[in-house]
């Protein structure tokens, strides 16, 4: 199982899942407080919607690409540090409402990607040392 993921930061997050939701056919898998997800088999698809400002634009918050195990994220890591970027790994890590194992690594625009597994829930939504310009809600960007 792999499927890319969308981080989207939202004004309007109820409306929002209203809107992702019709769009799609289909209810978030996960709502906490703040934080919706869509876990889509067609389009193969995790739509992560993060609750932002009251009154801004949609932006993208980060971009990922969910994989099966750990040893996915292990087999990534290795493969983008042979490809010369450079990475950011974290192990138990609890964001997202989910404890994960991921690998980041930033675009040209520096635009944060992750490669990462759910390993299990959690109850909280981002780490306690987010990004100071909160640019993307689990990792230090």
């Amino acid at each position: 199982m792999s499927r890319v993921q969308l981080a989207l930061r939202v004004a309007d997050l109820e409306g929002s899942i209203a809107f992702y939701s019709r769009l799609f056919g289909a209810e978030p898998a996960k709502r906490r407080p703040g934080y919706a997800n869509f876990a889509l088999a067609e389009p193969p698809l995790k739509l992560v919607l993060i609750e932002g400002e009251a009154g801004a634009d949609t932006r993208l918050d980060h971009l990922g690409v969910e994989v099966g195990s750990s040893e996915e994220v292990g087999a990534a890591t290795a493969r983008l540090a042979r490809a010369g970027l450079a990475t950011l790994q974290e192990t138990d890590t609890a964001c997202c409402y989910a404890v994960q194992d991921k690998v980041w690594v930033h675009g040209p625009g520096k635009e944060p990607w992750e490669v990462y597994v759910v390993k299990a829930d959690a109850d909280t939504l981002a780490k306690a040392t987010d990004a100071p310009d909160d640019s993307c809600a689990c990792a230090t960007c």
